[in-house]
């Protein structure tokens, strides 16, 4: 798969406690954008955040907390990733989405032998 040079980057910002009907929410946007044959996606835990109700969400008190900070990012071409939003649109009820502009150095993929 070949992303052009200039890409899209967005960055999806939920709690990890978010559903898409009976799974975790990120899990169910990981699968849409393979759906949809975008380049890849990551999804990272956070550790502590907070968001609009300024409430913390952290690893450190004495329970885990069960609402840590999912970030997703995804990079590939403007009009794939135009191909998730509506998806986000329909299903991201509470979050931050950001997108910007990136330069791909170098996208490569192997086949294994």
């Amino acid at each position: 798969m070949k992303i052009p040079q200039n890409g899209v980057l967005i960055r999806i910002f939920i709690g990890e406690s978010d559903r898409y009907k009976d799974i975790p929410l990120y899990e169910a946007i990981i699968k849409e954008a393979r759906k949809l044959g975008i380049a890849g996606a990551t999804v990272t835990r956070g550790i502590m955040g907070f968001g609009a109700t300024s409430r913390i969400h952290t690893t450190k008190i004495m329970r885990l907390s069960e609402d840590l900070p999912i970030i997703i990012e995804i990079v590939d071409a403007e009009e794939k990733i135009g191909l998730l939003m509506p998806f986000l649109d329909k299903h991201v009820k509470e979050g931050l989405i950001t997108m910007e502009n990136v330069k791909v150095i170098k996208y490569r993929y192997q086949k294994p032998s």
